[in-house]
């Protein structure tokens, strides 16, 4: 791959040196590197092919990193980090110690905003612009929004107040038609009507016509002029009314037409927030574009020549793919049964479901919030909603959660993918708060599966679960490669199972750490250790009996989840506390996620730095073991008891 210009960049002010006529080849090279990269580390990657002419022309014109630049959603952010300094570790993209999938502050000074969720950049930007006008600073914000972040309310509530204010901020609505999957709702359809009208079109060149026989000199007439054209061409779009001068739509793969905007943005003597519409191509200039329903949103490794994606050989299935099938199976039977989804159909396996059931599933766009309330509204009237979301994106909807379904007690069936580390995508994609955030809440019930069978029953017991809300939760990548059951069993409500039956040291496990446990298990078994496992299956309601039986009956007990402190294990804690089990001899701890963000990495080595892998698992339990070996090593007699002291 000859990438000559691209070669010259080792700073921004040598892409400013170059003449705008080496622009395009400029974005060509661009392209070809940002292609070559995600081939040898995977990634999202049609997001960055769309926006490779907006970077070049954003970097080209404005003073990044003096004026700000924010991307939203970050993976957009490919080409802007190959362009800043950043070229010589982008084969280290998303791999240990190497950069993020997303915008970091940390990273590097043209990042001033990290943006690993959508929707955010109109918010950040305004909070910039507003303290550079506090400060008496003169400085462009500009936020690129698109890949669907338009869809979401957050979106709506700041232009609604940026509106309102004078202040430097530029929004580019990076308009792909196309987000994660397929465009939903009124603002796609919107955003196409207003490309595609012929009188939008007339009225703009006529206005440009108009307004260019103006004299100059003559400002009042000139300022009358720009305002008609103003009035006439976005008067009336919902970015308008919001108090946004609004531009466009312009192609945003054509710099000769990026340039001079840009440059009338960056020497406007006004003031007021400006909205650019820029029409780009998800996956732009993709050389193996065959067809793809999502454009490359996110890819495995690839062969670089034939495109060839590096997939895994196993046979076994995902968890995601399990619960799709467990769904379809279940809905097959019980027509009451719906699914709600936040632009992530194929992400979480509904894409499947949709095919089968095309009127009972429901991709909402970016707008989590709505999705909770809305699943919570469906259940009143007696429909039997799944709400499928990942975990780190159901924390946007959390409030909803709280006051809609939870105070209502309204029977929605929460699926969690991605829940505990997800490897590459980092911490702002990590699923490990839902068992702290949901665990705390009145009428909540949290199914944990440990492995495909387990989420089989899961999804049985949630659909015949009516007496208020439910979760269950299950991790990104393969199952454990366990029989899976045709039909689903009911389980009861809060109750665990004992995996394995042992004396005086005991491990209850939470989810998918059964298989590492285990594996910890039969390492001590060949230390002569004997370990009872007992599977937790539910976070909430705890199995007390179970409990009390594993406090009663060893002198340790260990307890492991792949969740974020004060989740499970701390309600495991307390109960113990309350009930006395912890005023004797018992020995009890607790193995959770560590209380840090956990960088990106593999999901393994994330799982080997928690010391939640099946070697971390073996330490913990040595520990505790030496432990009671040094007290049993000072028994003291107190009357005709033997106590440990």
């Amino acid at each position: 791959m000859q990438t000559p210009l691209l070669d010259q960049i080792t700073q921004i002010d040598d892409l400013r040196c170059l003449s705008e006529g080496n622009l395009p080849q400029l974005a060509n090279e661009l392209r070809d590197a940002t292609i070559s990269a995600v081939s040898k580390t995977g990634g999202h990657l049609g997001a960055g092919l769309g926006v490779v002419e907006l970077t070049v022309a954003l970097h080209y014109v404005f003073v990044t990193p003096y004026d700000r630049l924010i991307w939203d959603v970050g993976h957009q952010a490919y080409p802007h980090k190959i362009l800043t300094g950043r070229r010589d570790r982008i084969d280290s993209l998303r791999q240990k110690d190497g950069l993020s999938g997303f915008t970091k502050r940390s990273e590097s000074e043209f990042d001033p905003f990290g943006a690993g969720h959508s929707s955010t950049s109109i918010s950040s930007g305004l909070g910039m612009a507003v303290a550079s006008e506090l400060q008496d600073i003169r400085r462009n914000v500009i936020a690129v929004i698109g890949d669907g972040a338009m869809s979401a309310g957050m979106a709506y509530e700041a232009m609604n107040n940026a509106g309102a204010t004078n202040s430097r901020l530029i929004v580019i609505l990076n308009d792909n038609d196309m987000s994660i999957s397929q465009p939903v709702g009124a603002m796609s359809s919107y955003l196409s009507r207003l490309i595609t009208s012929e009188p939008y079109h007339s009225i703009r060149d006529l206005m440009r016509e108009v307004a260019s026989h103006f004299p100059v000199e003559i400002e009042r007439t000139a300022r009358r002029a720009k305002d008609a054209a103003r009035e006439l061409l976005g008067g009336n779009s919902v970015f308008s009314q919001l108090g946004f001068t609004h531009i466009g739509p312009i192609d945003g793969h054509d710099i000769s037409q990026l340039l001079p905007v840009f440059k009338n943005l960056r020497d406007s003597s006004s003031y007021g927030p400006v909205l650019l519409h820029v029409i780009t191509e998800k996956g732009h200039g993709h050389p193996f574009a065959g067809p793809s329903a999502e454009k490359y949103h996110a890819v495995p490794k690839f062969d670089i020549v034939t495109g060839t994606p590096q997939k895994s050989t196993g046979n076994v299935p995902s968890y995601t793919s399990v619960f799709a099938n467990s769904l379809i199976a279940a809905a097959e039977i019980d027509p009451k049964i719906v699914a709600i989804t936040a632009a992530m159909p194929s992400g979480t396996g509904l894409d499947k479901v949709r095919d089968r059931f095309p009127n009972r599933v429901f991709d909402v766009g970016i707008a989590e919030q709505h999705a909770v309330t809305f699943a919570a509204g469906l259940a009143s009237e007696g429909m039997k909603p799944f709400c499928v979301l990942y975990s780190t994106f159901l924390q946007r909807g959390y409030d909803q959660l709280v006051h809609d379904v939870a105070v209502q007690n309204l029977p929605v069936r929460f699926a969690i993918d991605r829940a505990g580390v997800v490897g590459a995508d980092g911490p702002t994609h990590a699923g490990v708060y839902d068992i702290a955030y949901l665990s705390c809440l009145p009428n909540m019930v949290i199914m944990c599966p440990s492995d495909e069978a387990e989420l089989t029953h899961m999804v049985t017991t949630a659909v015949a679960y009516d007496g208020g809300p439910c979760a269950l939760r299950y991790p990104r990548g393969e199952g454990v490669g366990c029989t899976i059951p045709d039909v689903g069993q009911n389980l009861l409500i809060g109750k665990g199972r004992l995996v394995r039956d042992g004396s005086d040291f005991a491990i209850l496990s939470l989810g998918t750490r059964l298989i590492s446990v285990s594996e910890a298990a039969d390492r001590l078994a060949s230390d002569g250790i004997n370990i009872t496992i007992a599977d937790a299956r539910f976070a909430k309601p705890l199995d007390t009996d179970l409990i009390d039986q594993l406090a009663k009956t060893h002198k340790a007990l260990l307890i492991v989840e792949e969740g974020s402190p004060g989740g499970f294990s701390a309600h495991v804690m307390t109960y113990l506390a309350n009930q006395g089990h912890l005023d004797g001899t018992l020995k009890a701890r607790t193995l959770t996620l560590p209380d840090v963000f956990i960088d990106h990495d593999s999901q393994k080595e994330q799982l080997a730095f928690a010391k939640l892998d099946a070697n971390g698992i073996y330490n913990a339990a040595q520990k505790i073991l030496s432990l009671l070996d040094l007290r049993l090593s000072g028994k003291k007699i107190m009357g005709d008891n033997l106590r440990l002291s």
